[in-house]
């Protein structure tokens, strides 16, 4: 049906097919477009740690047509995937308020059934530093607030892993700014990043080498990485503000 790059996806790609079949059987023509996106797209998917991000275009997303797949989306083989879901219309006239995402998804994505949607796509970049500053002090706050609430190793370090994968997110934007289309590997947008901007991400790329490998940390090792995760974060914010 679809090919994904990495090569050790074959049982994910059976769960994501019967996904996708249960959406073509209860929406039939409603159903405009389903879309693969993030790390399964682009080859960096990590099993656990990573999520199967897909888009489903309908051509009804209101709560009451969504409420019809109520009976197979809560299924323990589907817990993997993370989806949402648009229409057309809110795709079109939502890139000006969301153009990280919108950018990500039409540059790494595998179309599972319908229309390509993403191709025509045109995404108004015009709010990218807005939503890059909004993002990044917005994670901030939020950080501060759940780890002051983690008292142990192995919550300390979901969060540390949970949280480097989506800063790296919003990070790898900020060479847009710099009219330049950033890398989608995690460990070379952190090196273009780094070199753009003055700031030394050797904490992140430690974090990153860490969850690749599912290495045991220490309360104190995972702490400290923490600490100075957010600490990068603040002073690339503070840049980012400066702009």
């Amino acid at each position: 049906m679809f090919s994904i790059k990495v090569s050790n996806l074959h049982s994910i790609k059976r769960t994501i097919d019967r996904f996708v079949k249960n959406l073509r059987d209860l929406y039939g023509e409603s159903l405009i477009s389903v879309v693969l996106y993030g790390s399964a797209a682009s080859g960096e998917y990590e099993g656990r740690n990573s999520n199967i991000n897909i888009a489903v275009i309908l051509k009804d997303a209101s709560l009451v047509s969504l409420s019809k797949m109520s009976k197979f989306i809560n299924r323990r083989e589907f817990s993997a995937i993370s989806p949402i879901f648009l229409t057309e219309d809110y795709m079109r006239r939502s890139t000006d308020v969301f153009p990280i995402e919108f950018i990500d998804m039409k540059e790494n994505n595998v179309v599972l059934h319908g229309k390509d949607i993403l191709k025509d796509l045109n995404i108004d970049i015009k709010n990218l530093r807005f939503q890059c500053e909004q993002e990044l002090k917005s994670k901030i706050i939020s950080l501060k607030k759940v780890y002051l609430r983690t008292t142990n190793e192995a919550a300390l370090k979901r969060l540390l892993f949970k949280s480097v994968t989506s800063g790296i997110h919003i990070l790898r934007n900020l060479i847009r700014l710099k009219a330049r289309k950033p890398a989608y590997v995690k460990e070379d947008a952190l090196n273009e990043i780094s070199e753009e901007f003055g700031v030394d991400l050797v904490a992140l790329g430690r974090i990153l080498d860490a969850k690749s490998k599912n290495r045991k940390l220490s309360y104190r090792e995972a702490d400290s990485l923490f600490v100075r995760f957010v600490e990068t974060l603040e002073a690339i914010t503070d840049k980012v503000d400066r702009l």
